[in-house]
């Protein structure tokens, strides 16, 4: 068992496969193995196991939310997905035990996810400042796409996510991929409910804007655009196989 700043194994006794935080690196365990004995508990559970030692705990809670995570980087950043994920998982080991349990965890992890992108991102244009509400990641240096978009519904969607400001586009990803509810939206902008789900549509005008805008230039879909929030949940599904 190798441990890194006191948690997590390599190897686990449950399922005998690789977890999560070994050495500086984060890896996923194979989809579909059971760990932690087997036994369901909550994220609050396994974090209060965690927090008084039990490393397992800790590894579970990882793996649990290992995806969300790094999907959350996916559609963002053309590079760098892997260690992005790796330093928001180290960033939560080093706070662990400041996290106030005021959100849920997950909210905190996609905080810390959220830091760690704008940190990235404003290192990609020192040439002039960023405005997270006004620019895009394309405005920011992106690509316009992303390879992990099949159909062409997708490939409309991703495509207008990453012309709409960045702060809209986290903003709907957690929404529809991670199926964030109002309350855990709000917990994560750090503002009262009513304002989170005013920035929420705010940001789904803005996106279908972009969609409008890509369809002026040419783009075309088979679909009825009626569907395009369904097109941008069957995103999380279909990333998930490629992830």
């Amino acid at each position: 068992m190798a441990v890194c700043d006191g948690i997590v194994a390599v190897n686990c006794s449950q399922c005998g496969n690789d977890i999560i935080v070994a050495g500086g690196r984060v890896r996923r365990r194979r989809a579909g193995v059971a760990c932690y004995g087997g036994r369901v508990t909550s994220d609050s559970e396994l974090l209060h196991a965690w927090r008084t030692g039990d490393r397992r705990a800790g590894s579970e809670l990882f793996s649990r939310h290992f995806d969300g995570v790094r999907r959350f980087f996916v559609n963002k950043v053309d590079s760098g997905v892997e260690d992005l994920v790796q330093r928001t998982f180290m960033a939560c080991v080093e706070g662990r035990d400041r996290f106030r349990e005021e959100a849920s965890f997950r909210t905190y992890l996609f905080a810390i996810a959220h830091n760690l992108l704008k940190v990235h991102l404003r290192c990609l244009r020192r040439d002039r400042p960023e405005d997270f509400d006004r620019d895009s990641i394309v405005d920011l240096g992106a690509g316009p796409v992303s390879r992990f978009a099949a159909g062409e519904e997708e490939q409309l969607v991703v495509r207008a996510l990453r012309r709409i400001p960045v702060e809209s586009q986290v903003l709907l990803e957690l929404y529809y991929w991670e199926e964030l509810t109002g309350a855990e939206l709000a917990a994560f902008l750090g503002v009262p409910e009513d304002t989170a789900r005013s920035r929420l549509r705010k940001a789904r005008g803005l996106l279908r804007g972009a969609v409008d805008e890509a369809l002026r230039e040419g783009w075309s879909v088979s679909g009825s655009l009626s569907r395009l929030e369904q097109w941008a949940r069957q995103l999380r599904g279909q990333w998930a196989t490629e992830l």
